[in-house]
């Protein structure tokens, strides 16, 4: 680790003893760099967007200790629905020591100045699940897994941070629940694209049409033009 990267994680330990009770401002931030002895102006050279940067630094924090807690399963052994739910809940229980920092943050991200901020947190921490359950896909699916999976995390959060319950039983349901109808949207739309290969590709239908390729539709023209001319 480099030293930069040292000190951004002390302020940011700092100021995860902070934020539970002041929330996550640039005052939080502020306070957390002198709190670590570091001169006036310090947050602004290692956050250079303020408590926003702060946030991005925890969220990468978060998602790299889920991959290497997600690289230690056996993952061979699991099914692609188990490898997903073990993903997630890595991610989730990477949260477990400063949860009430994480209700904070969680309120924080759905502002107006960090929606973007939050929104994009979501998506890196799908891309770093997928990647590390071992998906290599590159086509339309690359986008799709991702957005799917950045709602599911994004709706399980709250619900995850506000259980109080044994082993957050309730959240395991409803993380259980939301996965399943991501894997049943995933088979219709399998079952869809099996049942659909071998039918026309409209877009070279209407290609055809458009620039007059499609000889179904020439035929009949030079017909009607034949009888124009015989019926004089």
């Amino acid at each position: 680790m480099s030293q930069p990267d040292k000190i951004r994680d002390d302020i940011l330990d700092a100021a995860l003893k902070i934020a539970p009770f002041e929330g996550w401002t640039d005052l939080t931030l502020r306070r957390a760099v002198r709190k670590v002895g570091l001169p006036e102006g310090a947050d602004q050279l290692y956050f250079d967007t303020g408590v926003g940067s702060l946030l991005d630094h925890w969220s990468s924090r978060i998602d790299a200790q889920a991959k290497r807690q997600i690289e230690a399963l056996d993952l061979d052994a699991l099914k692609i629905r188990e490898r997903v739910t073990q993903g997630v809940l890595a991610r989730l229980e990477a949260i477990s020591e400063d949860e009430e920092a994480g209700r904070r943050a969680s309120s924080r991200l759905v502002l107006p100045d960090l929606a973007a901020t939050g929104a994009r947190q979501l998506w890196q921490a799908a891309d770093t699940i997928w990647r590390a359950i071992g998906d290599t896909s590159t086509d339309a699916n690359y986008y799709s897994k991702r957005v799917i999976l950045a709602s599911v995390i994004g709706s399980v959060l709250p619900i995850w941070l506000s259980d109080q319950s044994d082993g957050k039983t309730n959240a395991r349901a409803f993380l259980d629940a939301r996965i399943a109808n991501v894997m049943s949207f995933e088979a219709l739309k399998w079952r869809m694209k099996s049942a659909t290969k071998d039918l026309p590709n409209p877009a070279e239908i209407l290609g055809q049409l458009r620039y007059g390729g499609l000889d179904l539709l020439s035929r009949p023209k030079k017909g009607r033009a034949r009888r124009r001319r015989y019926s004089r």
